[in-house]
């Protein structure tokens, strides 16, 4: 009996001993990966791509990463704040560690999409409404004005801050701005982007048209869509399109009337800009209505000169 209980005493003890055999073996593994990360996988060597105006050697100074710093260690999150703060015009930033010593930076740069004056200066802005640069009215030459918007405290490098009562304003122009931005049509945005009106977001296209989209739009994506399909139709059908061009709330039908809206603001002019830049007084034309639903966006002297349905995302015409 007495050597029976002896033995099983020894078996729970190896029981023990092996369970922290296995612990301390496994501790000390993990210390041995722990410390080869540490010692082995620095950055050794820092690569910059993208197209950016700012050199290579700008942006490895931005991130604040020192050449032998240890991969495993970085921020990531606070390299990409960093770098958006001290060059606005870096759009994206992206950050990726390719062992065993080597960081790749990525970057994109901003597109300038209008600016707007406040406090005596001009302030430039992409389509995320990031602020990237102050100046003099030099920088209003051959962009977008940007109306009914007034800052708080702007700064190089931070995005667009209004008053509470301006903010939905705001949020449906990034949203907007950020929907032609993924449709490549920001560059087609000229003179002004108009949101004095509580009902309508009015930007200037190519110099020669006015669009008029809904301000508190439930679908900015819909919406261009709608304004890509329906420039394409009339511009298949007429060449230059001119006037003003009214996106409904509902349906699928865009209205397109003769006379074009522009700012009651008066906008700087350059030599460099089309004679349409400016406002101008324009008399009501004769046109012939067809099939569409009204817009009490239009001007009642004009009568819908085209009645377009737009493509959704394919489709022309009924």
């Amino acid at each position: 009996m007495a050597a029976r209980k002896r033995r099983r005493g020894r078996r729970r003890n190896r029981g023990r001993f092996g369970l922290l055999y296995k612990l301390l073996s496994t501790l000390l593994i993990l210390a041995a990966i722990l410390t080869g990360c540490i010692v082995f996988f620095r950055a050794n060597e820092i690569v910059v791509t993208g197209q950016s105006r700012y050199t290579a050697e700008e942006i490895i100074a931005a991130t604040g990463v020192e050449q032998g710093q240890n991969l495993f260690r970085l921020d990531k999150a606070a390299i990409v704040r960093q770098v958006s703060a001290q060059l606005p015009y870096i759009d994206t930033i992206s950050i990726h560690r390719k062992f065993p010593d080597t960081l790749l930076i990525t970057v994109t740069e901003s597109k300038p999409v209008a600016v707007l004056e406040y406090d005596g200066a001009w302030w430039l802005m992409d389509a995320r409404c990031k602020i990237l640069e102050q100046g003099d009215s030099t920088l209003t030459k051959g962009r977008a004005i940007l109306l009914g918007l007034t800052p708080l405290s702007p700064a190089v490098g931070s995005t667009l801050a209004v008053e509470e009562e301006q903010a939905k304003k705001l949020s449906a122009l990034q949203e907007l701005l950020d929907q032609m931005d993924a449709q490549g049509l920001t560059g087609h945005i000229t003179e002004f982007i108009d949101l004095t009106s509580e009902s309508e977001i009015r930007f200037g296209y190519d110099a020669t048209l006015t669009v008029e989209v809904p301000l508190y739009s439930s679908d900015f994506a819909l919406q261009v869509r709608r304004l890509n399909g329906a420039l394409t139709e009339l511009q298949e059908r007429n060449g230059t399109v001119t006037g003003t061009l009214t996106l409904p709330a509902e349906g699928n039908r865009a209205w397109l009337t003769t006379q074009r809206w522009m700012p009651e603001t008066q906008l700087p002019t350059w030599e460099s800009l089309p004679e349409e830049s400016a406002p101008v007084e324009s008399a009501p034309q004769e046109t012939t209505p067809t099939e569409g639903a009204e817009s009490s966006a239009a001007p009642e002297e004009s009568a819908p000169a085209e009645s377009v349905t737009p493509m959704e995302p394919t489709q022309i015409g009924d």
